[in-house]
């Protein structure tokens, strides 16, 4: 374990948070300053070894509030430029802050890439179902129908499901929570560092301007939060509401929400969650489920090992160099053609 102790002071920087009061990225920042010490004592690795990248859009402010190295880069490239930061640099801890619009629409591309390859970045997907920015657009997650500066009669657009798009890419493990709950955030934030691969947590964050409560339908309050949300750990039973007695069971195809003691069903026939399991049937379901049909599930949906891109070109490049017969540029200009003068 590491010699070294930090505490959230370690990770906070002396700039002015310029975000607006009540926007929810507030909430994950603290989350993230929170995690960090705990990220750094088990992955055994030094302040200086953490680095922070973003892209465009309010959550892309994020790299000048903490205390680390970071690139502000340009919109949708975040992904890209921090794939090439962890293969460069192997031992950093790398972590990728966007927004729903930076990461999914003109950093679509970038962002699917990266979980197919599974390079090992940490992703922390802000969704408030706008372009906050830029004043108010629709944004690949925004809910259909929804007026906005750039739909002004409702959208027509049928929105992406982050959690849909990152395991339908062959991600490795999505998480999702909400900005309310900070400590289930932090915990989220632990796990996706821990995990080898790309780690995607979306956090639901709520835009006071342009989309206030687009959320509140089902994560307005704790009591809210309770009957209309699931909070899912590996091998515990998927239970919710306040007593804990609604579940979901799989019945043909489908997931049925059902409440224990009721129409025969007991807690045997609730589903035990498994993060770990390869086959992304179940996974998939679980991360498109949609208030008021289904609880919204928060938590690690999906955590599975494959092999690391950045890990599996470091290995190449050694393999490559220690079956060369060039092993120093003299090598190199004596090989071949050579003469005399």
């Amino acid at each position: 374990m590491a010699e070294y102790k930090y505490t959230p002071e370690s990770f906070k920087s002396d700039q002015q948070v310029k975000w607006c009061a009540g926007c929810g990225d507030h909430a994950v920042l603290n989350a993230v300053q929170r995690a960090l010490p705990e990220v750094a004592d088990a992955l055994d690795k030094p302040h200086e070894k953490f680095v922070f990248i973003s892209g465009i859009g309010c959550s892309s402010r994020f790299i000048y509030y903490m205390k680390t190295f970071g690139f502000h880069t340009i919109h949708g490239r975040a992904a890209a430029v921090a794939t090439g930061v962890k293969v460069a640099n192997p031992d950093l801890s790398v972590w990728v802050c966007t927004g729903d619009g930076d990461s999914l629409a003109i950093g679509g591309n970038h962002f699917i890439h990266a979980l197919r390859r599974n390079v090992d970045l940490n992703i922390i997907l802000f969704n408030n179902e706008i372009y906050g920015l830029t004043k108010g657009q629709y944004s690949p997650t925004t809910k259909l129908g929804t007026v906005t500066k750039t739909s002004p009669y409702g959208t027509v657009e049928y929105p992406f499901n982050p959690g849909e798009l990152a395991i339908g890419a062959k991600g490795t493990f999505f998480a999702r929570t909400v900005d309310a709950e900070v400590m289930l955030t932090k915990e989220l934030l632990v796990e996706a560092a821990k995990h080898r691969g790309t780690s995607v947590v979306e956090a639901l964050v709520n835009c006071m301007i342009f989309n206030n409560k687009t959320h509140a339908s089902f994560a307005a309050d704790k009591a809210t939060r309770a009957e209309n949300t699931i909070t899912l750990r590996h091998g515990e039973k998927m239970l919710f509401g306040k007593d804990k007695n609604r579940g979901l069971v799989l019945e043909g195809l489908k997931l049925k929400v059902v409440t224990v003691g009721e129409d025969g069903y007991t807690l045997d026939h609730i589903l035990t969650h498994d993060a770990h399991c390869e086959d992304t049937t179940l996974h998939s379901m679980l991360a498109a489920m949609k208030y008021p049909d289904y609880p919204v599930a928060l938590g690690v949906i999906r955590s599975v090992d494959a092999p690391c891109y950045d890990t599996e070109v470091q290995a190449q490049v050694e393999s490559v160099k220690s079956a060369s017969k060039i092993q120093c540029v003299d090598d190199l200009l004596n090989s071949g053609e050579t003469f005399v003068l």
